[in-house]
């Protein structure tokens, strides 16, 4: 059954349409379950009833004409139990409803699985037979498990720009809409750029070329390298080689030969596709076919088929135009599978207007950089056919998650009025430059920003930022193709600490692991985020360490601005380590001549470990910072990268204030200040919350500060700290968003909520 099944899910993965999609799965469940009827019915959503979608069995003239309410026949129950339902006579059944035109009276056994995809029912998968009798329990077991490998595929093939919505054969391709979540607020609207890794078959997007000639050139010296790197490898390994080997090198030739892949894809670029597009199609389909084959053998050579599908792409993108060379558009979308810090650098940032990522979450680190960036971002988008999109127009809504390819004129004008209205609040906003983020009752609050970039340092303090609560050092780092050296390292240290001097710059010692990797340095581990990562890597490295806080040292001689802050820290341990490496590098640099003053030293709380040891953490260091993103990740058990869960991540969790407010109780005890550099910080909500809570500093990325301050300077401390009591004993997430917005609305802060968005 195994077998069967993987046989399926390639065919399914290879069908071009949900018509053919759903042809397969009838013909080919129907088959390998031995009975006489296998058919879908998928949900129309603006009807609300069952539709007969496929069937292999039943009378074919039934199908997209035969439909059930919600909650008529046995189909109707499955859905409403959704669970299967196995009847050795469904006729009989008081829930029984004859379908006419379907011939399906003489039919008896029944079994009928539900499709559920993310929690959402697309239909029901059913077979029928003639004989009366039970379906055994592999049988049923078979069932379910086409039915959670399908109701992916199905959703996809919905949401896909390549076919219509049943529910709508009138509907346009304009107005297509994608859910994903946020990453950063606010609206862009603008042409799709597709960016990809290199040698990204998969990722290759469509593109549309009108110089044909040009493009079968550029193709013919790809496959003319790639010819002469096969006949060289061929040579090389000759004399090691059994004759039967060396042929397979012979077989690869052939494979390139004008009448074979070669040829197909010359015939896709003279219809106008680009020759990576082409490429792209020609291997896809080969691979497929191969892959379905029964003969061991044959189906292996499917590696071989995509292998020189890479070694062509490769040649290709080392002959095309670098990034640097490429012409962006004005309003570009960015558009990636996955989005990383160094695609964000390669786009003009004055043509840069929004962020889009199929994978990724809300607070992934792209994520992240694109708040600190002050870009409305989409993530987790994992229904988006991104490689059809290059080119056209996109809407992206970073208040609700949602994208809109090819938007109507009228959704287009609504999201302008949006922009116009956001832009005319942020213009409000930029008095507040020189004022200090202070209560109607006079209680000051320091606001500091959270950077990574040289870039973000202008704009933090364009918007009267005091201070710097999160430098990101891992940027520099993974921006390279190798480890910076203590030179390169001091002098990005010394252009932060000079701009924001006299005031405080907290950097943070190399955060890499869980969803920061280098690429020179790959960390393979089965579950990143609990692995090697943070403090555990430099202190098993303390090359590294001692080159990067010598580099930090020297870039505040004679600033004395710095404070360094140790990430991921589990134990006190940990902690005492790091400050002898610490003093040990300020011992080497004044023997060397220089003039260096001891740098205050804090701690990271980002794991429930840590919060339990915040007394023990105060004895030892001179401040403490809470990462609020790691934070409530690792309080929940949600990783925050995983589309499927994202909904599960809840800064508002009565856990995480409970815990926020649990560590600055513990800190201050022993008298040391405490920030916070997350995410909640930047939200006008949370900030008053934390500060209710006593937090010292709240540091957040530069293009929310402006409204944060006005958040803070629209209500006294008494009236925060009064909603936090409210607010801390109430166990309801939903209810507690509700509360803050109203309190917001009522302190005549409205506009800092979320503006009315189109449906």
């Amino acid at each position: 059954m195994l077998e069967t099944l993987r046989k399926i899910v390639q065919e399914v993965n290879a069908a071009p349409d949900l018509e053919s999609v759903l042809d397969v799965i009838v013909r080919r469940v129907q088959r390998a379950m031995r009975t006489d009827v296998c058919s879908i019915y998928l949900i129309d959503r603006q009807r609300e009833r069952y539709v007969l979608m496929a069937t292999q069995g039943l009378n074919q003239k039934s199908v997209g004409q035969v439909s059930l309410s919600l909650d008529e026949g046995v189909v109707g129950m499955v859905g409403q139990r959704a669970e299967p339902i196995n009847l050795e006579d469904a006729a009989v059944h008081s829930a029984f409803t004859y379908l006419k035109g379907t011939g399906e009276k003489k039919f008896h056994a029944f079994l009928g699985v539900p499709i559920i995809h993310h929690r959402t029912l697309l239909g029901v998968l059913v077979v029928q037979q003639k004989l009366i009798r039970k379906f055994d329990e592999s049988e049923e077991a078979f069932m379910v498990t086409m039915s959670a490998q399908l109701a992916g595929v199905i959703a996809h093939a919905e949401a896909t720009g390549s076919i219509l919505q049943i529910s709508d054969h009138t509907k346009t391709e304009s107005d297509r809409k994608f859910e994903g979540v946020s990453g950063c607020i606010g609206v862009a609207i603008g042409p799709a750029v597709v960016m990809t890794p290199l040698a990204d078959l998969d990722g290759v997007p469509d593109r549309k070329i009108e110089d044909v000639k040009a493009e079968v050139a550029k193709f013919k010296s790809a496959l003319a390298q790639v010819r002469r790197d096969i006949k060289r490898v061929g040579r090389s390994l000759a004399k090691r080689l059994r004759s039967e080997e060396r042929e397979l090198f012979d077989v690869y030739i052939r494979m390139l030969d004008d009448n074979a892949l070669a040829g197909e894809i010359i015939a896709h670029i003279k219809e106008g596709s680009w020759a990576q597009g082409a490429l792209r199609q020609v291997i896809g389909e080969h691979v497929q076919q191969f892959s379905m084959m029964d003969d061991p053998y044959l189906r292996e050579r499917a590696t071989d088929i995509r292998d020189l599908g890479r070694r062509m792409l490769t040649c290709m993108q080392e002959s095309g135009p670098s990034l640097s060379e490429i012409e962006f558009p004005e309003n570009t979308i960015l558009v990636a599978d996955e989005l990383t810090p160094a695609m964000l650098g390669e786009v003009p940032t004055e043509k840069l207007i929004g962020l889009l990522s199929v994978h990724g979450s809300g607070n992934s680190h792209a994520a992240i950089l694109a708040r600190s960036m002050g870009i409305p971002t989409v993530m987790g988008v994992v229904d988006l056919p991104y490689t059809r999109i290059e080119g056209l127009n996109v809407i992206l809504d970073g208040y609700s998650g949602r994208v809109f390819v090819n938007p109507s004129e009228d959704l287009s004008q609504c999201y302008q009025d949006i922009i116009r209205e956001e832009n005319e609040v942020n213009a409000g906003l930029e008095g507040l430059k020189e004022l200090p983020a202070e209560t109607t009752d006079g209680y000051r609050m320091p606001l500091w920003v959270n950077t990574g970039l040289i870039t973000d340092v202008a704009r933090s303090l364009e918007r009267g930022a005091e201070g710097i609560g999160l430098y990101r050092t891992e940027i520099p780092f993974m921006i390279r193709d190798f480890f910076p050296s203590e030179q390169d390292q001091m002098e990005t240290y010394r252009k932060q600490l000079e701009a924001f001097a006299p005031r405080p710059v907290t950097m943070r010692t190399l955060d890499i692991g869980g969803d920061k990797p280098l690429p020179y340095f790959p960390i393979e581990e089965d579950n990143p985020f609990l692995g090697w990562r943070g403090i555990r890597v430099t202190l098993d490295h303390p090359e590294i360490f001692l080159v990067q806080i010598r580099a930090m040292l020297r870039a505040a001689e004679g600033l004395d601005n710095l404070r360094i802050m140790l990430p991921m820290v589990t134990s006190v341990h940990e902690v005492d380590e790091s400050k002898k490496l610490i003093a040990q590098a300020v011992d080497e640099l004044r023997e060397e001549g220089h003039i260096i003053n001891q740098p205050l030293i804090g701690v990271m709380v980002e794991v429930p470990a840590a919060v339990y040891q915040v007394r023990r953490f105060a004895r030892r260091v001179d401040f403490i910072s809470v990462g609020s993103n790691d934070l409530t990740q690792y309080l929940l058990a949600v990783d925050r990268n995983n589309p499927r869960v994202a909904s599960l991540y809840v800064p508002y969790h009565p856990a995480v204030l409970k815990a926020l407010q649990f560590i600055v109780y513990e800190a201050h005890k022993e008298n040391v200040s405490v920030s916070i550099c997350g995410e909640m910080a930047a939200d006008p909500g949370g900030a008053i919350l934390l500060m209710a809570m006593g937090y010292d500093v709240l540091s957040m990325n530069a293009t929310n500060l402006p409204k944060v301050k006005f958040a803070l300077r629209g209500i006294s401390i008494n009236r925060a700290r009064e909603l936090l009591s409210q607010i801390i004993v109430m166990d309801d997430v939903d209810k507690i968003h509700m509360m803050l917005r109203n309190t917001l609305k009522e302190l005549g802060l409205g506009q800092l909520t979320r503006p009315a968005i189109p449906d």
